[in-house]
């Protein structure tokens, strides 16, 4: 009897055990699916911040484009109506896009960074993390924060490239056309790019 009660005691931890461990290509249960979404939730605005960054970055780089053309190639006369069309072109780029991170940016992260929690994490670390994120499984969930990181933000540029990138060849043309400079000639087919000056 004894044995046989030792034997019920090991297999009810055996299963206890293999309910709190992640099992790649296993299926994620309906809890744990609800601890990710839950997670993914408070971490929304983490989330829609990372996107913002990746979509406003091309805008930012041909803002500066347009900064040092200005100093270097247009009469100090000449800038404030192209700095006034300029700023109209960044406005109509940022309008155009932020409602597209509004829009992708949880579905992104749901179809992204979902599956990477639920194989990743167990359901009762998920636990940990929503209900407190200050437990020790935050500390391995800090550890992750660089590949999620970079795999959400590969999967924002993906994801958003086909809509957004006529919008970044059109902020450009109208930079360059207030400007009146024309866009640099391709280089030739087996030269060296150029390497940028040392500040």
């Amino acid at each position: 009897m004894k044995r046989l009660i030792g034997l019920a005691l090991v297999a009810a931890a055996t299963v206890a055990h293999a309910q709190n461990t992640a099992i790649p290509g296993v299926p994620a249960s309906a809890a744990k699916k609800e601890l990710v979404q839950r997670l993914l939730t408070l971490q929304q605005n983490q989330l829609d911040g990372i996107t913002r960054d990746v979509v406003a970055r091309p805008a930012q780089q041909i803002a500066a484009m347009a900064d040092d053309a200005l100093q270097t190639q247009v009469p100090p006369a000449k800038h404030p109506p192209i700095v006034k069309k300029i700023q109209e072109s960044l406005q109509k780029y940022e309008e155009g896009t932020m409602p597209l991170v509004r829009e992708r940016a949880g579905k992104i992260g749901q179809a992204s960074i979902g599956p990477f929690l639920e194989e990743k994490f167990t359901e009762e670390e998920l636990r940990q993390l929503v209900t407190s994120l200050e437990a020790p499984a935050f500390k391995k969930f800090q550890q992750t924060q660089p590949e999620l990181l970079n795999l959400y933000v590969a999967a924002v540029r993906k994801d958003l490239a086909t809509a957004v990138q006529p919008k970044i060849d059109a902020l450009e043309r109208d930079v360059r056309a207030a400007l009146g400079v024309q866009a640099p000639a391709s280089a030739p087919a087996g030269a060296a790019a150029p390497k940028p000056a040392k500040k």
